[in-house]
């Protein structure tokens, strides 16, 4: 996904009630950017870190200005841009999944994005094909590292995930094929759940593979012009 164009840069001031943000411009204006993060961005919101912003020309937004990347502190002496909006891991899946790019789901033909089901949920997508039953797709965002090359989720408590988790494995128990996809927005060698963060999660996800849900994580290319699926990853057991 190439953006319209290039990324504006720009330093954080602060972060706060979550989805706001004030940052400073090169010329030393200040705006207030909308911060499409739910979770806690641990290491990454902090004061003075250089941020990349995207800008609507939707005349109805009241914050035209979207913070989509940071760049992270060093972790082993490698700084690197790091993608926080959650709602691009969607668009990114979306756009591979039409391309043919994600080769455990390259088969299908059909994709249905925010279909109802479980009890009170949406999956991301659902896709089809003939002669083969529906897979249930579910995509997470993933830009929390701790530890040198290995990329967790969640960052915070995750309980609207782990009833992913468990909604996903009742579908593969009704037959249909289930799986997950972290989308982990930075350059990243393996990946984990960060099951001291959120234990609930984590038993949820353990349980949920166990019953024969598919997990994948793939990096992505992210930069000033580009953010996109790269490489897929291990993830640990």
């Amino acid at each position: 996904m190439r953006f319209e164009r290039p990324l504006t840069p720009a330093r954080l001031i602060k972060r706060y009630k979550r989805f706001l943000a004030d940052v400073a411009f090169d010329d030393g204006s200040v705006v207030t950017a909308h911060v499409a993060n739910p979770g806690a961005m641990l290491g990454l919101a902090e004061p003075g870190a250089r941020v990349l912003l995207s800008r609507s020309d939707n005349p109805n937004r009241k914050l035209p200005w979207s913070w989509e990347m940071v760049e992270a502190e060093p972790i082993g002496g490698v700084p690197q841009w790091v993608g926080v909006n959650t709602a691009q891991p969607n668009r990114l899946v979306a756009e591979a999944l039409r391309a043919g790019a994600l080769a455990p789901f390259a088969e299908y033909v059909s994709i249905r994005p925010e279909v109802k089901y479980g009890k009170a949920s949406r999956v991301d997508f659902v896709l089809a094909r003939e002669g083969a039953p529906p897979c249930y797709l579910e995509v997470k965002n993933c830009h929390l590292m701790r530890e040198e090359g290995i990329a967790e989720f969640p960052d915070c408590v995750a309980a609207r995930s782990a009833r992913h988790m468990a909604e996903l494995a009742a579908m593969k128990g009704e037959g249909a094929r289930a799986a997950l996809v972290y989308v982990v927005q930075m350059r990243a060698q393996r990946f984990a759940v960060a099951a001291d963060i959120d234990p609930v999660y984590a038993a949820a996800c353990r349980a949920a593979r166990e019953a024969g849900v598919e997990v994948y994580a793939y990096c992505c290319r992210v930069g000033p012009e580009e953010l996109a699926i790269g490489t897929p990853i291990p993830v640990a057991d």
